[in-house]
């Protein structure tokens, strides 16, 4: 694990040679550079990880720390060079200058310390996130789960990789597909460590002979693209940085994020201040089970 402090200015060297890209460009190499990038912030994350990082409550009471802070300015960075002038949306901007209120057909969407609060509790369930939203839908996308090693992105296609902090990300022919599974008999649903609610008992219970296990962050998406799990229930409150790359991993490889009434979630939603109301994330969207009664009111 790498722990030792790396400057902002050192990290951001990796991207000089980058040298811009357009919107246009190829989502499997989009997502590969939102991974470069999720593997560079990691390293203040690692930092402050073994340091014991303190936190702080923002307006909405949620926890925030100077890892946080520090991935995300590495991360909008190394954006705002690579992909110069396209909207950034990222958790830290929003929470000090607010949410932008103007539509954009395109925006890519940071959260650069997705489950703060498992990364305080130390379970390691914590990632980085970069996703490219595209006319409402998730369509490249990068999550890296820094304290686990394991590194998932998409755009077309979906890919994995055990990495440790400071590896370089391997050639594309060397990388892992990812392929979401037919579901299995029981169901491995998985369900948020820290925001468990009444409708996800209720519909885990619809969906017997399942198996519930707590995960945290998007790892949870990922585990679905990569075969180990089949459904993940959050009918809480999330915002579309804490969904998106994971969302576009997930539907690169295969599966799809619903509302619970069943229709794909989208983004972009300006006016709810780009929060979701809750998602079902399936793995085989042939398997989907209707769970509408559990939908937020």
């Amino acid at each position: 694990m790498l722990t030792e402090s790396i400057d902002m200015h050192t990290t951001l060297k990796l991207f000089e040679g980058q040298g811009a890209m357009t919107l246009g460009d190829d989502l499997n190499e989009m997502a590969r550079v939102f991974a470069q990038m999720a593997l560079a912030a990691s390293a203040p994350v690692l930092r402050h990880y073994a340091e014991g990082a303190k936190a702080r409550l923002k307006p909405d009471q949620s926890p925030v720390t100077a890892a946080d802070e520090e991935a995300e300015d590495i991360i909008m960075e190394a954006l705002t060079r690579t992909f110069p002038g396209v909207p950034l949306v990222a958790e830290e901007a929003c929470a000090r200058n607010g949410v932008p209120r103007t539509a954009m057909s395109e925006a890519i969407f940071v959260d650069p310390l997705d489950g703060t609060r498992e990364f305080l509790a130390h379970n390691g369930e914590f990632t980085i996130n970069i996703g490219l939203v595209r006319h409402g839908a998730p369509v490249a996308g990068a999550v890296y789960a820094p304290a686990f090693g394991r590194l998932w992105w998409g755009g077309v296609k979906a890919f994995g990789a055990h990495l440790a902090p400071g590896q370089p990300l391997p050639q594309p022919a060397d990388c892992q597909p990812l392929q979401t599974r037919r579901p299995a008999t029981p169901l491995v649903v998985l369900e948020s460590r820290s925001h468990q609610t009444p409708q996800a008992k209720a519909a885990l219970a619809r969906l017997a002979p399942a198996v519930a296990r707590p995960m945290g962050s998007s790892i949870k998406f990922c585990l679905i693209a990569s075969g180990e799990a089949d459904v993940c229930l959050r009918f809480g409150p999330t915002m579309e940085w804490d969904t998106a790359a994971g969302d576009a991993i997930l539907r690169a490889a295969g599966g799809l994020t619903v509302t619970a009434d069943g229709a794909p979630l989208t983004y972009g939603k300006v006016e709810a201040g780009f929060r979701n109301r809750g998602f079902i994330a399936w793995g085989d969207p042939a398997d989907m089970r209707d769970l509408s009664e559990f939908a937020a009111d």
